[in-house]
């Protein structure tokens, strides 16, 4: 399998999500991208009380994305490719972004309702658009495949992958048992899910906004205690950053990310955009425009690749003279960066924030797992079947080495992703009429 995931999560899928980025930026002609204005609108609108915000929507969704890898990822890329590799996390963010709207779009189009509630995913358009072709059978198989590599995505990179994070933090930190940690994870996770299971959403509506001003503000103070450094760190990035290795290292640092694979960057998209998970939670939300929701999931991207990664980055960088010698080891690096200026505080600090987005991820992924189970079998039973197997491999996950685990994730990841996008691409003109049709009414409503 890592032959295979090697070329797939290595060559084939980041090559086809820039290929589809360029190819929707091309076919909705920037417009969702052109219009700030309209996406900071979209965020004060008034929406109806009920059911689930656009606000509280992409929260839950950034709780899937953001994580380790913003921080470890995108050290592993400057010690790949250099200062100017930051610069192509940025361009590479600018074309996941026109992504990400397109499959939010199209989840809020074909989602569901139950009990009063929306619901939807990937899963759901896919299905829909096979129907429209009367290929019922082709459908069946497709969205059968993606629900069954989403579920296994879920607990290996969603789940066991982050409570082993949880546990070796706090192993590293504060010297507690794996086998603790792994106990008292799993019996968090059981009063989320099956005490307070309707609550997942206003838990990390709180947890994740928490977490990232923490470290977020963490970020600025070490910044700013180096202004003197930051004239120097831009002028490093844009100098280094049309150079070959700067050129791979930066977009694949970029793609790659939420974790590590023996210290360098990992086959896991740092914002999922294309990957089709994220739709899920959008699919939620009580707004009555697709464009608007697919506002916020640009606004997703931006949180996570724009600010969150560009922060670790400066961080690094300007501290680059006293943390190179920790180059083979991204997890040093960043903690050495902090601790230069933050001293010994910094890493119990960081060790919470690595905790607190871990933790998040688990809640979020139980809860697409949880959605890809009721696609198939809309019974209560099979949700608690699900939610205990979900719980117990987060215990285990606290306890095993990853190596099988990493190859299991990124096979599944790669297969989800490159079947999102296929479907995207073939649904493009759905996406352009619904953009068409909103920036026209926009545009109708503007005038006298």
């Amino acid at each position: 399998m890592e032959i295979i995931n090697r070329y797939l999560s290595g060559t084939l899928v980041p090559v086809a999500i820039l290929l589809c980025s360029v190819y929707f930026l091309i076919k909705l002609k920037g417009r969702p991208l052109r219009n700030p204005i309209a996406i900071i609108r979209s965020m004060f609108k008034k929406k109806d009380s009920g059911g689930v915000s656009p606000i509280k929507a992409v929260i839950f969704a950034l709780a899937g994305t953001l994580g380790v890898g913003n921080i470890v990822g995108v050290a592993s890329a400057i010690a790949l490719g250099g200062a100017g590799s930051v610069f192509w996390m940025w361009v590479s963010a600018f074309l996941a972004m026109i992504l990400k709207y397109s499959e939010v779009v199209l989840a809020v189009r074909h989602r569901r309702e139950r009990n009063g509630e929306n619901y939807g995913g990937a899963m759901y358009y896919m299905r829909d658009f096979f129907n429209s072709c009367k290929k019922y059978t082709l459908g069946y198989i497709v969205s059968f495949i993606f629900v069954l590599l989403c579920l296994i995505n879920g607990l290996t990179m969603g789940c066991i992958i982050q409570s082993n994070a949880i546990s070796d933090s706090c192993k590293m930190a504060f010297g507690i048992d794996e086998r603790i940690v792994g106990i008292i994870l799993a019996l968090m996770a059981f009063i989320v899910f099956f005490m307070n299971g309707k609550k997942v959403f206003s838990i990390c509506e709180k947890l994740v906004p928490f977490v990232s001003v923490l470290y977020i503000v963490m970020s600025l103070v070490v910044i700013f205690a180096r202004t003197d450094q930051i004239h120097r760190v831009f002028l490093e990035i844009m100098d280094d950053a049309f150079t070959f290795q700067s050129v791979g290292a930066g977009v694949t640092g970029f793609f790659v990310s939420k974790s590590l694979r023996y210290g360098t960057i990992r086959g896991l998209f740092s914002n999922e955009a294309g990957c089709g998970t994220s739709p899920i939670a959008h699919a939620t939300s009580n707004t009555d425009s697709p464009c608007e929701q697919g506002f916020f999931g640009i606004l997703e991207v931006f949180i996570d690749t724009v600010v969150v990664c560009t922060l670790t980055a400066f961080v690094i960088l300007t501290s680059k003279n006293e943390v190179v010698e920790y180059a083979d080891n991204p997890i040093l690096m960043v903690m050495s960066s902090f601790s230069n200026v933050l001293g010994d505080i910094s890493n119990v600090l960081l060790t919470i924030a690595v905790i607190l987005f871990a933790f998040a991820t688990i809640i979020c992924w139980g809860y697409y797992g949880r959605e890809c189970v009721y696609y198939f079998n809309k019974s209560d039973k099979a949700t608690k079947v699900y939610y205990f197997i979900y719980i117990v491999f987060v215990f285990v996950g606290s306890i095993i080495s990853l190596d099988a685990v990493w190859q299991l994730a990124d096979f599944a990841v790669g297969g989800m992703t490159l079947i999102n996008l296929t479907i995207l691409v073939l649904m493009n003109n759905e996406i352009k009429m619904e953009t068409e049709n909103y920036f026209k009414k926009r545009a109708s409503r503007r005038k006298p």
